[in-house]
């Protein structure tokens, strides 16, 4: 069994940026600190306007000149692959990494995260040579052609709980499609895009293609944001900082921007559910999940009254199996939340929850608190209304909300009532009843008797606040291309024959 505590020990973080092929240092840092014990893991660069513009520089030369984009489509995928393939090679490093870095389980950072990021550069590149153009039906004398042509420079800002595969997810698509790319990742998560920047040139992606800036996103987000020489921003994150995005774009030139924003996801089990035992499990399984920190984490959990009793009997049963432990431990099912605040913030939405009346039945406090890390208990609240502030905010953390309802209907308006529309689910053994509710629910992903099943074919992203755009599948491509019309005049027609 692998020693995690004396690999952690030994690891040598570059927080340095990534420009043209090449680690830059910034002209200022800032110390980063690992959420699972408070041990320093190095200083990170705090990119600015210096570090914005060579990046964009390097980008915009990179597709000026083709390097990238003029490659034929199989060597682009055959680059791409052997990217995905460098990331299992280096397993073990980027899942401690990523671990160290947000304070996830490590057994989830090796078998979720690296996989599904590997997994992700892997299909894309696959489809590099795959995804055919169009011709149009026209006139004989006429030929028209509808090719998709890459947009040219993508900034691409991920978010700090899924560092890897929120990457994968943006990087993928746009590289496949012949893009260069500039990525900040969050100040809280930097290291593993870091680390996988050399490994893209390892892989053969030339300088200059693919450029990682640490820092701020108030400041180099912005910057990104308002440059004028970014064709397309692609966001993950909260939806205050996605409408700050849109401004952004507005105020420089109109750039595109795609966003995959936040969520607060309603998770509907009927009496007639025909599996009660794996509501339960999956209910509990999908929330306490990365401590909370997903945006489609089911957070609000509607129960028809008829078995609540039973449900909340077995989910308290349930819930000692998603105690917080040590990130490093394989055994580990939830770990450290990504920082201080982020905790204070979970915390306050608990104490939020109590005020208004909703019903503590486990969880609600801090755990290993002489870790020096960040932990919350596995947090249960009962007696929820939807228009309490726990079932309206996202609280990004182990806090689960049970409503009771009995009329579905009801249920369906309550699931709707809310400001996004990332993901739901919905348990019935009746399907045309699950699918009348499925159809009713306004949400980019609705799941059937499970929550979270889940692949790289399928596209992901929201309604309403929760985002426009889809990552995954290949959707994905229509964020990073535009579409071309050549028509040509052919002349008449042959005569004859």
């Amino acid at each position: 069994m692998t020693d995690w505590h004396a690999k952690a020990a030994a690891l040598q973080l570059d927080g340095r940026a990534f420009i043209n092929g090449e680690r830059i240092a910034a002209e200022q840092s800032f110390d980063k600190s690992s959420p699972i014990d408070g041990r320093l893991l190095g200083q990170v660069a705090r990119c600015d306007a210096r570090e914005a513009e060579l990046a964009v520089q390097a980008a915009r030369q990179a597709f000026n000149d083709r390097r990238w984009a003029g490659l034929p489509p199989a060597q682009r995928k055959r680059i791409l692959i052997k990217f995905a393939d460098l990331m299992l090679a280096h397993k073990e490093e980027l899942a401690l990494i990523e671990t160290m870095d947000m304070g996830k389980p490590i057994r989830y950072s090796q078998a979720v995260d690296v996989n599904s990021a590997a997994n992700c550069l892997r299909w894309y590149g696959e489809a590099t040579d795959k995804v055919y153009d169009e011709i149009a039906p026209t006139p004989d004398n006429s030929l028209a052609l509808i090719t998709r042509e890459p947009v040219g420079v993508v900034a691409a800002i991920v978010p700090w709980n899924y560092p890897m595969l929120m990457t994968s997810w943006k990087i993928a698509p746009a590289l496949a499609a012949g893009n260069s790319v500039i990525l900040k990742p969050s100040e809280k998560s930097p290291y593993s895009a870091l680390r996988m920047a050399e490994l893209a040139i390892e892989a053969g992606i030339p300088p200059g293609v693919l450029n990682v800036l640490p820092g701020y996103g108030h400041e180099i987000g912005q910057i990104l944001g308002l440059h004028m020489d970014v064709d397309c921003l692609a966001f993950t994150g909260s939806t205050c900082v996605g409408k700050q995005i849109f401004s952004y774009a507005a105020q420089s030139n109109l750039k595109r921007v795609w966003t995959e924003l936040g969520g607060k996801s309603a998770n509907i089990v009927c009496a007639d559910c025909p599996d009660l035992e794996q509501a339960v499990q999956s209910a509990l399984g999908s929330m306490y999940f990365n401590q909370g920190e997903s945006c489609n984490a089911p957070s609000r959990l509607f129960v028809e009254r008829s078995i609540k009793d039973a449900f909340l009997a077995r989910a308290l049963e349930l819930v000692p199996q998603y105690q917080v432990s040590d990130p490093l431990d394989e055994a580990t099912v939830m770990g450290a939340l990504v920082d201080a605040q982020q905790m204070r913030s979970v915390l306050g939405y608990i104490e939020a929850g109590r005020a208004e009346g909703a019903q503590l039945l486990a969880g609600g406090g801090q755990a290993r608190s002489d870790s020096g890390g960040f932990y919350v208990e596995p947090t249960l609240f009962d007696g929820v209304r939807n228009d309490m502030k726990i079932a309206r905010e996202e609280i990004f953390g182990p806090v689960l909300s049970l409503i009771t309802f009995d009329d579905v209907a009801d249920a369906v308006r309550q699931a709707n009532d809310s400001s996004y529309g990332l993901q739901a689910a919905v348990w019935s053994g009746n399907l045309a009843k699950a699918h009348q509710i499925a159809r009713a629910l306004r949400a980019g992903t609705v799941h059937v008797n499970q929550y979270d099943d889940d692949d790289i074919t399928v596209p992901f992203g929201g309604y309403k606040q929760s985002g426009n755009g889809r990552d995954k599948s290949l959707h994905a491509f229509d964020k990073y291309t535009e579409l071309k019309t050549t028509w040509l005049h052919i002349g008449a027609a042959l005569q004859g024959g």
